[in-house]
């Protein structure tokens, strides 16, 4: 148990704090009374402006304390040989943990893609080149380590551990089976307007059960779960729009396939595109599948990971869901809240801890294959990086497929061997 002074103790210092410490297994405790402090006989650190004789001390940002959202001075500066963050030029290891596990920066930069969406360009640790870099950990790690120095003790770290977590978003249910309709009609005349023979004669193949819809790739991923992964597959049951396009939520096949891969996996809702402009569709949505599955639905991704967290994560909290898995970039690979570790959504608008836990994943297949143009061998490579950051520094390793893209099909060819890549990284040694 090590004993920590400060001025004041704030919900941002907690919150910090219990990453830090918490989640290595370190005892601490926070004391604001000085006479108190001066008198206890654990080993003790000051974080505070305050002079104590002979207690070694960091002066902080003010960032832990301050209660309103700010826009400050950041610099890359070192601690403990570690790049991490100066606030008006004050160096701060927690206070750095606080700015990026936060996610602080997009409640104040308005800065969007073309989908209204915070890109990783746009971000502190792209600028800096460290999004594949998992530095709220190292910035602990760090922190664990200066204190062992200046307290002259030992903080043992629990041996870290990382967990492959397989997640799926199905945008899509089937290329071509179960659409009905003017739907059918419409892809039907797109397909002859284009004229696309692959789409005509495969369309034509589907339709006669000669062969398999291409889509049709669920088999494979409750294999994957018999293979003893912890698989999650949020799916999107939204009305017919512009990029909401799935097999109508209506349709009894469809809700016996979604009932038979909740027997496999974790089934969560995939919000619709729009649910982003029109917060109602989420409940809605939300709804429909609890009715399929005649269970309650705490698990979501937002579709196209349209994210606005000072907008999104409270409308998810007081609809109920209890594990949001969209924190990552659509764009760009890596750690956008600086770490692989589930962890609490802090709402920084109410300066309060909340009971939503966010569950980062580390990439995108259409990152790798879209955004990146990167090649399947070079794809591996940047997964193995990942992957032994996470490995070097604990959380869980997860990452998203969809089911089109699984299935070695189009400009998805070869592209599975990547996913089975991940997944051989379990028998590592």
């Amino acid at each position: 148990m090590i004993e920590i002074f400060v001025d004041q103790i704030s919900e941002r210092l907690i919150y910090t704090l219990d990453f830090v410490f918490n989640e290595r297994n370190i005892d601490y405790k926070l004391n604001n009374d000085f006479l108190s402090f001066e008198n206890s006989k654990l080993p003790k650190f000051n974080y505070s402006e305050r002079y104590f004789e002979d207690i070694p001390q960091m002066i902080p940002a003010t960032l832990l304390f301050d209660e309103a959202i700010f826009v400050y001075a950041l610099e890359k500066s070192i601690f403990e040989k570690e790049e991490c963050l100066s606030f008006n030029r004050t160096v701060d290891p927690l206070a750095s943990i606080f700015y990026v596990l936060s996610r602080m920066e997009e409640y104040t930069n308005n800065r969007e893609d073309a989908h209204e969406r915070f890109s990783a360009k746009y971000s502190i640790q792209f600028e800096y080149k460290w999004l594949e870099k998992s530095v709220c950990d190292r910035w602990a790690i760090a922190f664990i380590n200066f204190l062992s120095k200046k307290l002259n003790i030992l903080l043992e770290i629990k041996n870290e551990s990382i967990k492959i977590k397989p997640t799926f978003d199905i945008d899509n249910t089937f290329a071509y089976q179960w659409k009905q309709g003017f739907r059918k009609w419409l892809s039907i005349a797109r397909d002859y307007i284009k004229y696309d023979k692959i789409r005509i004669v495969e369309r034509r193949k589907v339709e006669k059960k000669e062969i398999m819809d291409p889509f049709d790739t669920f088999d494979y991923i409750e294999s994957i779960s018999e293979r003893g992964f912890d698989v999650t597959i949020f799916w999107l049951l939204g009305d017919y729009a512009k990029y909401d396009k799935n097999i109508s939520y209506l349709d009894i096949r469809h809700q016996k396939l979604i009932c038979r891969m909740a027997e496999r996996a974790i089934v969560g809702i995939h919000p619709s595109y729009k649910s982003n402009s029109y917060e109602f569709h989420v409940n809605e949505e939300k709804v429909r599948l609890e009715n399929i599955l005649k269970l309650d639905v705490e698990s979501t991704r937002q579709h196209f990971l349209k994210l606005k967290i000072r907008k999104t994560y409270p409308n998810l909290v007081a609809l109920g869901f209890k594990h949001e898995h969209t924190m990552g970039f659509a764009d760009h690979v890596g750690f956008r809240s600086g770490t692989a570790r589930p962890h609490y959504w802090f709402n920084l608008n109410k300066n309060q801890i909340t009971d939503l836990m966010i569950h980062p994943f580390l990439y995108m297949d259409g990152t790798l294959n879209e955004y990146l143009q990167l090649s399947i061998d070079e794809s591996k490579n940047v997964i193995w990086k990942l992957y032994c950051e996470v490995e070097r520094f604990g959380g869980e390793f997860s990452f998203i497929w969809h089911n089109e893209t699984i299935g070695n099909y189009g400009k998805w060819n070869g592209w599975g061997a990547v996913l089975e890549y991940t997944l051989s990284l379990k028998n590592r040694k």
